[in-house]
């Protein structure tokens, strides 16, 4: 089983020390917020939801800061441009819980959260100022799991436990009518970062960061499309329209 589309979706930047996504590079690199709307006969899925309503700026007002996130490249209004009900998404899985990945959590209202009971656990205690509860706990209907779990129970859409940047990050390895592609969240920022096998900065755990990078290593070598999670130039090839506001 296949699903019927894969629609990466850029829903704010961030400009951080290069350092923070693999550790010893100088400078600094603007980097895209992706998510992904993952079309499936029995339902819509949205693989993270970007940036949420704390960072928002009209659009087409000054950048201020290491955010940019304007008013229509929300995820609600980046759906709304495809002509797709953001209360008609049925799952919202979460690689992880942090502000850039689960902000928009609020803008699919409807969306049963699906995320890692080891990544919700942690989230609601950490002092990591990355998570903001607000954002994550909202209310919405709430699937936790351990480990591997194929959302569809198809072979279509299977999530793939990839810790070290946090406890409970996800990845998932999505089946689409050109081949599988893996949706890698932050276990895997640039495409550097498995190329030479290189951790950022930061890291809950550097081993298990590690095993989890050489596993979706393994998954590319086996002939997967890799989608890293914040590589500016790998996301041109995808968006080539986008750029930093």
């Amino acid at each position: 089983m296949t699903v019927d589309a894969l629609v990466p979706l850029t829903c704010g930047w961030l400009t951080l020390p290069t350092a923070f996504f693999i550790v010893g590079e100088p400078d600094e690199l603007t980097v895209p917020v992706p998510a992904y709307l993952i079309d499936h006969p029995n339902g819509r899925v949205l693989f993270d939801a970007g940036l949420g309503p704390r960072f928002r700026r009209p659009t087409g007002t000054p950048v201020e800061g290491w955010v940019d996130l304007e008013s229509d490249a929300c995820v609600d209004e980046r759906l709304r441009a495809l002509g797709v009900d953001p209360t008609s998404i049925r799952y919202l899985v979460n690689s992880h819980l942090h502000s850039d990945h689960a902000g928009g959590n609020t803008f699919v209202p409807d969306a049963t959260v699906v995320v890692q009971r080891a990544e919700w656990d942690f989230a609601h205690v950490s002092d990591d100022f990355a998570y903001h509860t607000p954002e994550f706990d909202t209310g919405q209907d709430v699937m936790l799991v351990e480990g591997h779990f194929d959302l569809f129970g198809d072979g279509s859409v299977r999530l793939i436990p990839t810790p070290g940047h946090t406890p409970g990050h996800q990845s998932a390895l999505v089946r689409t009518p050109t081949g599988d592609v893996v949706l890698t969240g932050d276990a895997c920022n640039l495409k550097q970062s498995m190329d030479e096998m290189r951790l950022p900065d930061h890291a809950h755990d550097d081993a298990l960061y590690r095993q989890s990078l050489q596993t979706l290593r393994s998954l590319r070598d086996q002939g997967a499309s890799v989608f890293y999670g914040h590589d500016p130039v790998f996301w041109a090839t995808l968006n080539p329209s986008s750029e930093a506001g």
